[in-house]
């Protein structure tokens, strides 16, 4: 079931929480001591710069999937940090990852200490509504971008696409109802979300089901998808589920979904949203699943999201983050669902499919 720490940040005791929280999460994801440190060193600065710099905020700390085999087996996986403040954001974020640099008279480490100790790390941060910087530590050591020698911080990848995701338990229970993964099966790469009916651990299998069938469902398209996520989840509470599929020997993009659950399709300079059918996948599916057939080409951007946020909130449209990680991208929009003094109301999960930038390739 999806594991996720939500370790809310407002004074110097849950600095320590954090720590053990990604010593969890390290565990999990099968890391060895030294990545297990990697990671414990990464969750301790961002939340000592959640204080320092915005009075706190949040870290969830999951376990995501890495790069997607081919053959449709099992990704490797990878201890995935996300810090989430509403706070003055930073001015000058290029000179805040630089070592040195300050502005509460300490010696500057932070930031830049993340950089170089995670596989992945990208901040975003936007002055008067907040920062969110995310990076990621896997089994391997630090995933190198192939022209700087510096660690990739573009997504997870699969046959020239990229993909990623957050996900908020609610109430800050230990397992999240919702769930997000992605298969590849030839030249078809398939991103599902599912949200578990009601929230818990019987909400949690319900989408872990929806998962665990999509791995050996890679190949088929996303209608006929549905109807063996419908039979996988039968006697499971069921679940709301998106499915979204490109191929990419033909530039397609095929999306069905049952329930409750939003997508939202970034072409032609906005967003434009790609509907469900009414239904819940492994207690009540509709005769007929209808396919959302698209071109799916340079400059496109794929978000789902579960019911946790407002069914007609856009995602942000900001040119800087539409083509940055897509798991910060999923992060920004899950801040700006909310905020303190409107909590969220359900399990929240984001995920987005990007292409790889072609300077990135």
């Amino acid at each position: 079931m999806p594991r996720v720490w939500d370790v809310p940040v407002h004074d110097s005791t849950r600095i320590r929480d954090a720590r053990v929280a990604a010593e969890h999460a390290a565990t999990l994801a099968g890391l060895d001591e030294a990545r297990t440190a990697a990671a414990a060193l990464v969750t301790t600065e961002l939340a000592t710069n959640l204080l320092k710099h915005a009075k706190g905020g949040r870290l969830l700390l999951d376990v995501v999937p890495g790069q997607v085999p081919a053959d449709g087996g099992d990704p490797s996986r990878l201890v995935q940090i996300a810090a989430i403040d509403h706070g003055p954001g930073i001015p000058d974020v290029t000179a805040a990852l630089r070592d040195g640099f300050t502005t509460t008279r300490s010696l500057g480490a932070g930031l830049g200490t993340c950089r170089r100790v995670a596989d992945a790390f990208a901040v975003h941060s936007a002055p008067g509504r907040g920062t969110v910087a995310l990076a990621r530590i896997g089994p391997a050591g630090r995933d190198t971008a192939p022209e700087t020698g510096g660690p990739r911080a573009d997504g997870l990848r699969a046959d020239g696409l990229r993909a990623g995701g957050v996900n908020l338990p609610f109430g800050g229970a230990e397992h999240s109802g919702d769930a997000w993964a992605w298969a590849r099966s030839g030249d078809r790469v398939t991103l599902l979300l599912a949200d578990g009916l009601g929230h818990g651990s019987q909400a949690a299998h319900a989408s872990t089901a929806a998962v665990q069938a999509l791995r050996g469902s890679a190949h088929l398209a996303p209608a006929e998808l549905l109807r063996q996520l419908d039979t996988a989840l039968r006697g499971t509470r069921g679940a709301a589920v998106a499915v979204a599929q490109v191929d990419t020997g033909t530039g397609t993009l095929r999306f069905a979904g049952l329930g409750n659950v939003g997508a939202w399709l970034w072409e032609a300079d906005a967003w434009h949203p790609l509907l469900s059918r009414p239904g819940i996948a492994g207690v009540h599916r509709p005769r007929t699943l209808p396919e959302d057939l698209r071109h799916w080409g340079t400059g496109q951007v794929l978000l789902l999201h579960s019911d946790g946020l407002p069914s007609r909130q856009k995602p942000p449209s900001a040119p800087d983050l539409l083509f940055a990680d897509p798991a910060l991208m999923a992060a920004v929009t899950l801040r700006d669902s909310g905020s303190a003094a409107r909590p969220a109301r359900d399990d929240t999960a984001v995920a987005v499919l990007t292409r790889v930038p072609e300077e990135g390739r």
